[in-house]
């Protein structure tokens, strides 16, 4: 009979501690020392860079400090409240925005102007390009803007080990060779992989082996090769 995970131990949220920084040293000091409220800040990168990591990293280290933010993306349903308490509005995948949420990113600029809240977005885009209205690809273009580089193999595997560290998961270089050569190395994409096969490992009461990882695929959807 499979257990039942519980959802105990280990701390999910993303800071810059956690961050392989790889070729991004600029973009994440200025994100550590940004001084509130400053300029728009916006990064934009391939899936997978580090892009929502990033701005998690930004909120949390705010919100230890006492502040408050507010978070928003494609999926969020609409309408979008300002709240005036907000120290921080973040916009997540501004290039995926539909018609109705690039009106409502638009407005949460304008209040947070009104209000000396900072701002900081991401896409998979630099705003020039961005596919959204004049006014909000100007305004998500104005203060800093940070190119994400995507880790390198060695750099995707440090970050790997780390995670796979933090959980208390073993794992073998087996594994990992066959995570890097069997799937698509999108970190975003090797780290949801890798939380899905740590609870299932929990739930079978087994530890993370190759074989594991092959029952867990086979039993439901196939991962993205």
């Amino acid at each position: 009979m499979k257990q039942l995970p519980l959802p105990i131990g280990v701390e999910t949220e993303p800071g810059f501690d956690t961050f392989v920084v790889g070729d991004n040293l600029a973009a994440v000091d200025a994100l550590r020392r940004l001084p509130i409220p400053s300029a728009p800040v916006y990064l934009w990168g391939p899936p997978g860079a580090g892009k929502s990591h990033l701005l998690a990293a930004l909120a949390r280290q705010l919100r230890a400090e006492g502040a408050r933010v507010g978070w928003f993306d494609a999926r969020t349903p609409l309408p979008w409240h300002y709240d005036e308490g907000w120290w921080l509005v973040v916009i997540d995948d501004a290039d995926r925005l539909d018609a109705d949420r690039q009106h409502a990113a638009f407005a949460l600029f304008v209040e947070a102007a009104t209000h000396g809240a900072q701002m900081a977005a991401a896409g998979r885009l630099p705003p020039v390009d961005l596919g959204v209205r004049d006014d909000l690809r100007t305004r998500l273009g104005w203060g800093q803007i940070h190119a994400i580089q995507p880790l390198g193999e060695a750099g995707t595997r440090a970050a790997l080990r780390r995670e796979a560290d933090r959980r208390g998961i073993f794992l073998s270089d087996e594994l990992m060779d066959h995570l890097m050569t069997r799937f698509s190395r999108d970190l975003g994409s090797l780290m949801s992989l890798l939380d899905r096969l740590d609870r299932y490992a929990l739930a079978e009461g087994r530890p993370v082996t190759v074989p594991l990882l092959k029952k867990m695929l086979a039993e439901g959807e196939p991962a993205t090769p």
